[in-house]
């Protein structure tokens, strides 16, 4: 029963989809039909601007930690924590509200790693600081993102935080991976867009 309720509260905690949202109640556009078509913080501001992309960005990562932590209220197992986190991540990539097309998971795989140990944020930190080191070196947010994820997850066992916890953070840098084959791809060929100065 655990695993059932922290696979369907991670996932529906997750599944809000806040660009989506923000970009249809503040200026009445489908986010979807703008620059990438992706829901997440970084296509928002290409509408919005830099404000509210970390608007989004922020919430992404409290409704992926807040999730973990509201779990962790309930139980106390490293596993079940770690799901929570993982299904909020799917939720925020395969939101049920839009098809399952959501965004590529890196505001709120940040927010769950710093939340799966409340006293131990270091991890997500220093990945954010990887992330942004490498935004302002190379202009690309897609670069800058996988970087700063695996360096999270490293991070995570340099740490020595729980196994599932790690696990789970290499797992999710792997699944942003695969959200951002288009992004690698256009890396690949030259023609990936960089982020204005």
């Amino acid at each position: 029963m655990s695993f059932i309720l922290c696979v369907l509260f991670g996932y529906l905690a997750g599944s809000c989809p806040t660009g989506f949202l923000v970009a249809k109640y503040v200026c009445g556009a489908d986010i979807r039909a703008y620059g990438s078509g992706n829901i997440g913080a970084t296509n928002v501001g290409r509408l919005m601007g830099k404000k509210w992309a970390v608007a989004v960005a922020v919430f992404d990562m409290l409704k992926g930690g807040l999730a973990v932590l509201a779990a962790s209220c309930f139980v106390q197992q490293h596993a079940l924590l770690a799901l929570t986190g993982v299904c909020a991540v799917l939720g925020h990539n395969y939101p049920v509200w839009l098809g399952f097309k959501g965004g590529k998971g890196v505001a709120t795989t940040f927010g769950v790693i710093a939340f799966f140990d409340f006293f131990t944020p270091w991890p997500a930190i220093l990945g954010g600081l990887v992330w942004y080191a490498v935004m302002r070196f190379t202009k690309y947010v897609s670069v800058a993102s996988l970087a700063g994820l695996f360096a999270a997850a490293l991070f995570t066992f340099v740490w020595g935080m729980p196994k599932p916890y790690s696990f789970a953070a290499l797992f999710l840098a792997c699944l942003s991976s695969w959200r951002h084959r288009s992004n690698i791809d256009r890396l690949m060929k030259g023609t990936e867009a960089k982020v204005k100065s």
